[in-house]
């Protein structure tokens, strides 16, 4: 018998008949001998249409009452499961953030768990009990309603299984698992039996919409086992975790990781001194603008230019602030470009394999897709390229590193 949590994203949940089906597949679990807490998310499209009903009535809604509204989501889902698992014959509960004890700081719509007791969960669960709760949202020290920001129950069910200690956090998607590169993009790509934390969390910073960021941060944080897994068919999903026997056998590209939202912003002529990174960037990072590559050229006669790329949400908040500040700098002008793109290389193997990047730069050249800019970690390899030749060169990477060729099971073994 194993303790394992389960997450039920907005699609998975998105309908009656889908609930039902969830109620199923946890009956089945829960007969194998499994004590079982399920996380679910507000069922798909809930939660903007609470944020429009907000919006109707004010274009600033109070952050707190916001949290409140949007909480009452997950609130659906989970008393909706629990009662199929009741006409299905399962003892089982619901239980809000609150009621948990999930509690987190207090910055409304974006909170971050500071603890859990887990007294009341294994209390229900020692009872034979499964119990649901609901995700994406927490209480503060004041008792006040927090959430945890999009993507924000995948959070909660990894920190759930960290604080009972879980056996494996399983997240039903809308997908069978982790894949090579976006199956919409490349016909060729594969599923991936198991992937590594690092590469996860790589893949997810690059643009990979499986997994919410902070869940794999929290999941490698705690070593929470994860798997994901299809609530539409049955299958063995993909496995993240972080095995060092593994690693040592790894391939060396494990996926193409690709994101649209990227924007470029140049200062040209700023003089060449020291400080110079920080007077362009300090202002940029307290308006709480997240810089993500950044390139500055070979000093000239004691001039530079100097570029970096923002969240294309961001880019005219950051062009706000370059031009107020263009004088100041002493440069000569600016330029953005909203028409760029990034694509990664992600892989443990790259640490045991050379060449990595030349393959990447050849591969590129070989069909005319220039690279802009570029930016490394130990396991990946970025590029900012334009939009335009974005599925050329994901498609491109993909078979230059031979993962067309990738048959399921093989990656990771």
């Amino acid at each position: 018998m194993a303790l394992i949590v389960q997450k039920y994203g907005g699609t998975s949940v998105g309908s009656v008949e889908r609930i039902g089906a969830v109620a199923d597949r946890i009956l089945k679990c829960h007969q194998d001998g499994h004590q079982l807490i399920v996380v679910v998310s507000a069922m798909s499209g809930e939660t903007n249409r609470l944020i429009g009903l907000a919006r109707a009535l004010t274009s600033q809604p109070s952050p707190r009452e916001l949290d409140v509204l949007v909480s009452t989501g997950e609130q659906v889902s989970m008393a909706l499961l629990t009662m199929a698992l009741h006409s299905r014959g399962i003892d089982a509960l619901s239980l809000k953030g609150s009621q948990v004890a999930i509690t987190t700081d207090s910055v409304h719509s974006k909170a971050r768990i500071q603890s859990i007791d887990d007294r009341r969960l294994r209390a229900e669960l020692d009872q034979g009990k499964v119990v649901v709760v609901a995700g994406f949202q927490g209480v503060d020290q004041n008792g006040e309603t927090t959430t945890l920001g999009r993507g924000g129950s995948d959070t909660s069910a990894v920190a759930l299984a960290a604080a009972v200690n879980a056996q494996e956090c399983q997240i039903y998607t809308d997908v069978d698992g982790v894949y090579t590169t976006d199956p919409r993009v490349v016909d060729g790509a594969q599923r991936l039996d198991r992937i590594t934390f690092e590469e996860m969390l790589e893949m997810a910073s690059m643009g990979s919409k499986v997994l919410q960021l902070r869940s794999v941060e929290f999941a490698g944080k705690y070593q929470v086992p994860l798997r994901v897994l299809s609530s539409f068919k049955e299958g063995p999903g993909t496995l993240i975790k972080m095995d060092e026997d593994d690693v040592m056998e790894a391939p060396t590209i494990a996926g193409i990781a690709f994101n649209r939202d990227e924007a470029k912003l140049t200062v040209i002529g700023v003089p060449d001194t020291p400080g110079i990174a920080y007077q362009i960037l300090g202002p940029v990072g307290e308006a709480n603008i997240e810089v993500d590559v950044i390139l500055q050229n070979v000093g000239d006669e004691g001039k530079t230019d100097f570029t970096f790329t923002v969240s294309r949400n961001d880019l005219e908040k950051a062009e706000v602030i370059l031009e107020s500040r263009i004088a100041e700098l002493g440069a000569l002008e600016w330029r953005s470009d909203s028409k760029i793109a990034k694509v990664s290389v992600v892989g443990v193997g790259m640490r045991s394999h050379a060449g990595v990047a030349a393959n990447m730069f050849k591969a590129l050249a070989d069909v005319g897709v220039n690279i802009q800019m570029i930016s490394t970690s130990e396991i990946k390899i970025s590029v900012i390229i334009e939009e335009k030749f974005l599925e050329l060169a994901v498609r491109t990477l993909h078979s230059a590193f031979g993962l067309d060729a990738v048959e399921a099971g093989d990656a990771g073994d």
